[in-house]
């Protein structure tokens, strides 16, 4: 097992090399000077205020050479650079924060989709055939079908508006009443993906022999459904929720911005917006390290959920 997690982070940084490449060379030959929309009405492309700038960003060295030198911050200091936005701010400094706040966020959502989410996929499983089986089916493929656009303001509406329960917007740490709103619109499409994968899972395992020896062996329905049933169902969603917790980064972007909550992904956006390529190059490194990093510990739960799964 360690030979295998060892070698799977090995890749890491290729990967992240590629990804940087990519990236890297996107914000540069894309459209948009950072200079530019620092200096704003005053920039002038040919005054000593803009090549200064330009000199301190190192903006004025070939392309491969502004790569090179930011690569090697990265990896010899773990060095993002400095924010071309917030001027003589480090740029981890800037995310270290944000980063903890939107994993909160993305944890609350996470307890919403798995706590709820996973016990209903199980018990529709348990009522194939009867009424309620195509009726929860039905309505998990309604709720994944709503958008977070819309799902937001109509939670804001009945929450909030109409019964005040909760705070419209804003963020108060992850014990607030300000954590519902997110936690509910980014976990209600996690409970019907979850919900609908794993009364598949339930149902095929159900279906295998060894369930049928168990139950033939006197073992009573509530054994067999916790020894044998829900632990070889949860091993096709454990790939899921290694999906799910990468995808939810793409997700709490749209969430940060409109609830106004300052997390990583409503500072990217801005970092977008204000070309500040050095706070996109950080968010988009972490964001593949995150998936990478999710894939592999998907990988190490197999084992722990099914001690006959061995990696070489």
């Amino acid at each position: 097992m360690w030979v295998y997690i060892a070698r799977r982070l090995l890749w890491l940084p290729f990967l992240l090399v590629a990804v940087s490449f990519v990236t890297f060379t996107l914000g540069r030959f894309g459209p948009g000077d950072p200079v530019q929309v620092i200096l704003g009405t005053r920039y002038d492309p040919d005054s000593e205020v803009t090549k200064n700038l330009e000199a301190q960003f190192g903006l004025d060295k070939p392309f491969i050479v502004q790569y090179a030198d930011y690569m090697w911050g990265v990896i010899r200091h773990a060095d993002f650079g400095e924010s071309y936005r917030y001027r003589g701010r480090e740029v981890s400094s800037l995310l270290g924060s944000k980063i903890w706040v939107s994993f909160q966020v993305n944890v609350a959502a996470m307890i919403v989709s798995l706590g709820i989410g996973l016990p209903l996929g199980f018990w529709i499983a348990h009522k194939q055939g009867s009424w309620e089986d195509p009726t929860a089916v039905t309505t998990a493929l309604i709720l994944m079908s709503i958008p977070i656009m819309v799902s937001i303001p109509a939670v804001l509406w009945g929450m909030c508006l109409k019964t005040d329960l909760v705070p419209c917007s804003g963020w108060d740490g992850f014990w607030s009443t300000r954590m519902i709103v997110p936690a509910i619109t980014m976990g209600i499409p996690g409970i019907a993906g979850f919900a609908r994968f794993m009364r598949a899972s339930t149902l095929d395992v159900m279906g295998q022999d060894f369930i049928r020896t168990a139950h033939a062996k006197g073992l009573s329905g509530i054994m067999v459904d916790y020894r044998h049933v829900f632990k070889n169902a949860m091993i096709p969603i454990v790939t899921l929720l290694s999906f799910a917790l990468a995808g939810m980064l793409g997700t709490s972007f749209i969430v940060e911005r409109i609830l106004g909550i300052p997390g990583v992904g409503n500072f990217t956006i801005d970092a977008v917006f204000n070309r500040d390529y050095p706070v996109i190059m950080a968010a988009t490194l972490l964001g593949a390290g995150v998936f990478v990093i999710a894939n592999l510990a998907a990988d190490i739960v197999y084992s722990v959920i099914d001690p006959r799964i061995r990696y070489q």
